[in-house]
């Protein structure tokens, strides 16, 4: 049978026309790439009797991390107490996983999630600990603590701040009004028409919160929290650290930054394969 099938027409495509008399050539946008990915390590160690409080703390881990996704919860684990060499095995399982945090205060809280989604590090003066949930407590506890004030209406403004103060009003109100496990109130700035002004002018009124959080995948994701009760600035980065999107969000925790049930009960039987594989 004779089908329908026939070549592309010759003199198209990428090098089939002459190159552009003054030489130039078509440059391409550079491609997103490098993307984070999980690949299991295997601490390399000698089991030994003295290594028993960290291989017993891993097991506890992993218990922990279904006990959180069923909902209990779990008070952190003291690491100031484990030897030098429990405490480097127990480093060296963890790494350190897309979330990072600091909580500002006194003493300021360092926080870093582990390979482990849901298993944090804490480390601070007088701190070192692990903690297993969806998020750590300081991290919303502490959040809107004030760094620096909000000015809200007061904050000066020139001529060229437009849009802003009716974004403040409904920041404001959805401030007042949130209750606890509501849906996220979202304002989208990316879709919004406003001035490089006007986000400096937000800036001063809503003011700046304790927590800031990175987290690291296809691109960052930077998360602030604002003076504002419940206000918190996110900002998606794509891979060549270029805005891509650009929000308020009104919630307790930006979801972003939360690890949920499914990823807490996978972190507990990846780290029960960690801890065969060890033993």
């Amino acid at each position: 049978m004779v089908n329908n099938f026939q070549l592309p027409p010759m003199g198209y495509g990428p090098g089939s026309q002459p190159p552009e008399e003054d030489g130039t050539e078509l440059e391409y946008m550079q491609m997103p790439q490098d993307m984070r990915t999980y690949t299991t390590h295997y601490p390399e160690v000698e089991l030994s009797d003295e290594l028993k409080p960290a291989l017993d703390l891993l097991a506890c881990l992993s218990e922990a991390c279904v006990q959180v996704a069923e909902g209990v919860d779990v008070e952190p684990f003291d690491l100031s107490k484990l030897d030098a060499p429990n405490r480097a095995l127990i480093a060296e399982t963890m790494g350190s996983g897309e979330v990072a945090m600091k909580v500002r205060g006194l003493p300021s809280i360092k926080v870093q999630e582990s390979v482990f989604a849901g298993v944090w590090m804490l480390q601070a003066a007088g701190l070192d600990a692990i903690e297993v949930g969806s998020v750590p407590r300081i991290a919303r506890t502490s959040a809107f603590k004030p760094m620096r004030a909000g000015q809200g209406a007061d904050a000066p403004r020139n001529p060229a701040v437009v849009n802003a103060p009716p974004l403040l009003v409904e920041l404001e109100d959805k401030s007042k009004a949130y209750v606890p496990g509501a849906d996220a109130h979202v304002i989208n700035l990316t879709l919004l028409p406003h001035t490089e002004e006007d986000l400096v002018w937000l800036d001063v009124a809503l003011g700046q919160g304790a927590t800031d959080i990175l987290s690291r995948g296809y691109g960052n994701c930077r998360v602030t929290a604002t003076a504002l009760p419940h206000v918190w600035r996110v900002q998606f980065f794509n891979s060549m650290d270029t805005l891509i999107l650009d929000t308020f969000e009104v919630t307790e925790m930006p979801e972003v930054a939360l690890a949920a049930n499914e990823d807490l009960i996978d972190s507990g039987e990846r780290l029960r394969e960690v801890l065969e594989a060890i033993q």
